[in-house]
């Protein structure tokens, strides 16, 4: 699909449902056949519920049928459904894509706190990913998250590598952040 015009406007579906498959194909297939355009999708399972989040775009009306259609959808199909309405991520030309990675033994107020130092740092999050998993050597629980953020413009990014890495010290994680590279270069 080409770039959206100014005229598209976008819908952000969030939807829980036992069958990822069947969630998928009945929304992509209402918003094709409302003439709508998926433009960023994603899947994940989280035991036996799957969670799918789709920016969906298109004209005001076609946007407009297939918000009044995803409720009978969504009860024939046995999933919930959420919509909002949303609008294009504004350009950050001189803003710097990173990614975090940590990994630690489990305890809850991990996530949190990480957040909470990109806060302080006015450092946005675009992506998060965390599971737990038993350590095979040890049975104890164990952390993996990996952060996609955007540095502000005008960040040294040194200094921030280093109050980042004495923050993970303290907090006994094992972190590093570097740049963040598309997985297909061309």
């Amino acid at each position: 699909m080409s770039t959206p015009t100014v005229r598209e406007q976008f819908l952000v579906i969030s939807a829980l449902g036992a069958n990822p498959m069947e969630l998928t194909n009945v929304l992509c297939r209402a918003s094709h056949e409302n003439r709508c355009a998926v433009v960023t999708s994603r899947l994940t399972r989280h035991g036996e519920c799957s969670a799918l989040v789709l920016q969906i775009s298109g004209s005001w009306d076609a946007l407009a049928r297939l918000e009044s259609g995803l409720p009978l959808l969504a009860k024939k199909h046995a999933f919930t459904v959420n919509v909002v309405r949303s609008a294009a991520l504004e350009n950050r030309p001189q803003a710097l894509p990173y990614v975090a990675y940590v990994s630690a033994a489990y305890r809850s107020d991990i996530v949190n706190e990480l957040c909470q130092f990109f806060i302080d740092h006015q450092v946005e999050l675009e992506n998060l990913t965390c599971d737990t998993y038993l350590a095979p050597q040890t049975g104890g629980t164990m952390l993996n998250a990996t952060f996609t953020v955007t540095l502000p413009a005008g960040t040294q990014i040194s200094w921030l590598r280093d109050q980042f890495l004495d923050f993970a010290d303290a907090m006994n994680l094992d972190a590093l952040i570097e740049p963040w590279r598309p997985q297909n270069p061309m």
